[in-house]
């Protein structure tokens, strides 16, 4: 039996462990923390089965990006395993015919040059304006991406070009859930968040300032105190059926 809450950590794209070390080192003292990094599934079907046949029988969840899309998939097959649910720099609205014809060029890329070919362009995409400079940040995601690598890179894409709409399924929530955006986050914008919040009764949305889209190692002191804050306000919430 799982004695203290457990807390799922769902990565992004291109990200592993790596993306939630500071929050898993703020929180591991009063929670049961797994992080999932996702390299052997090309739907988020089969990223969503592995996460829940290695979590107990209801966790806390917590997506960000590509994450919170498995985090949707979740709702859609087991909703009742959530306690409770944070969606961190992502969104419910299916690719638009700009953001797929990306995604095919990033798989063309990679097939071509392999990951090396990706990862230079990967902080301009992703980062707050002024962290693109942070040797630290800059040399953490390229290692990420290297650990995820060629073919992991083509099952990410493969999943989140399937993806559907999502908002309605955020409509059927009953458990705390918390929205976490950077402000200046260039891939899932504020307003994404804002709009997903208005489906979760009861949501909380807090946006992290001076930050982009990997706001767990953009800001994660201001991540860790929000996380920690909310998970704490929460808990006798997350046990309730």
């Amino acid at each position: 039996m799982h004695q203290r809450p457990f807390l799922a950590f769902a990565c992004a794209h291109l990200t592993d462990e790596r993306l939630y070390a500071a929050q898993v080192a703020a929180l591991e003292a009063d929670y049961e923390c797994a992080v999932f990094a996702f390299r052997d599934h090309d739907s988020l079907g089969g990223m969503a089965e592995e996460l829940l046949a290695r979590t107990p029988t209801r966790f806390t969840l917590i997506g960000l990006s590509l994450g919170g899309y498995v985090a949707f998939e979740i709702i859609r097959r087991q909703l009742q395993r959530l306690e409770r649910l944070v969606l961190m720099d992502t969104t419910a609205v299916a690719d638009h015919p700009a953001r797929r014809a990306g995604r095919h060029v990033d798989i063309t890329k990679v097939r071509e040059g392999g990951i090396e070919a990706l990862i230079p362009e990967l902080p301009a995409r992703w980062l707050h304006p002024s962290h693109m400079q942070r040797a630290e940040l800059t040399n953490l995601m390229s290692a990420m991406a290297r650990s995820i690598g060629a073919r992991g890179q083509f099952n990410q894409q493969a999943a989140m070009l399937a993806r559907p709409d999502s908002h309605a399924d955020l409509e059927r929530l009953r458990v705390p859930t918390l929205l976490v955006c950077g402000r200046e986050d260039p891939v899932t914008p504020v307003h994404d968040h804002e709009v997903m919040a208005a489906r979760v009764p009861g949501a909380r949305l807090e946006i992290i300032e001076n930050c982009g889209h990997l706001s767990t190692i953009e800001q994660p002191e201001i991540v860790n105190r929000v996380l920690r804050n909310w998970l704490r306000e929460t808990e006798a919430d997350s046990l309730a059926p």
